[in-house]
C-alpha cells in the first residue's frame, strides 16, 4: 500500500474514532475533520490548531477527551507572526458574520484565521478534505457573508477581498472580474 493511500487510510480511521465522541453537529463533524488531519500533518495549521492554548484545551477536552490529541503540531508547523497584520481584522470580519454565539465560533474563527495564513486552498489548510466542506462550514457559520460569494470565488480570495473592500481598496487593475486574465486563479474548481 502506498503512503499516501495509508496515510489516507489512517486519517480515515482517527476521523471516525473522534466523530463517535462529538455530539453530532455539523461544526463537530468538521472538527474532527480537521484535527485528523491535523494529527497527521496533513493540514497549515500550527501548533494548538492555531487555538490559544487555553482554548485548544477546553475545544479538545469537550469535545474529543480521552483521544490523546497533541499540543504541537506533527506537522512542524508554527505561527508565521510576519503574516499576523491582517489577522484581527479576518477575525473581526468572520465575529460580524457569525451566527449568534455557539460554544465553537470562537474555535471556528481562529482556526478558519490560522488558515488563512496558509500558502494553499483554505480548504486544504485546514485539514478539510474537499472544497464543499469548506463551503458548507462557511454557510453554516457566516451564512450572510458566505451567500455574498455568489460567483463562487476562492475561499481565500474572497475573504481578503471582503476586507479590502471594507477599507475601500480595490487593488485589482482589471474594471471587473469578469474580464480579468487572472479570472481561473480566483475563480473555479480546487481539487
Amino acid at each position: 500500500m502506498s503512503i499516501a493511500l495509508k496515510l489516507q487510510d489512517n486519517r480515515e480511521i482517527l476521523y471516525a474514532r473522534l466523530k463517535s465522541q462529538a455530539i453530532a453537529t455539523p461544526n463537530h463533524e468538521w472538527l474532527a475533520c480537521m484535527v485528523s488531519s491535523w494529527c497527521l500533518g496533513k493540514s497549515a495549521l500550527p501548533d494548538y490548531l492555531g487555538l490559544e492554548p487555553l482554548q485548544f484545551n477546553e475545544l479538545i477536552s469537550h469535545y474529543f477527551p480521552d483521544c490523546g490529541i497533541p499540543e504541537q503540531a506533527p506537522s512542524g508547523i508554527r505561527q508565521d507572526f510576519t503574516r499576523m497584520l491582517e489577522r484581527d481584522d479576518l477575525v473581526n470580519l468572520l465575529k460580524h458574520y457569525s451566527l449568534p454565539h455557539t460554544f465553537e465560533n470562537d474555535y471556528i474563527i481562529s482556526i478558519i484565521v490560522a488558515g488563512c495564513l496558509g500558502s494553499d486552498h483554505l480548504w486544504q489548510d485546514l485539514g478539510l478534505w474537499s472544497r464543499s466542506q469548506l463551503s458548507a462550514m462557511l454557510c453554516c457559520n457566516f451564512p450572510e457573508l458566505a451567500g455574498k460569494n455568489d460567483k463562487d470565488m476562492k475561499w481565500k480570495k474572497f475573504l481578503y477581498k471582503q476586507l479590502c473592500e471594507a477599507e475601500g481598496l480595490y487593488l485589482c487593475r482589471a474594471p471587473s472580474c469578469d474580464v480579468c486574465s487572472d479570472y481561473s486563479k480566483c475563480y473555479g474548481p480546487e481539487d
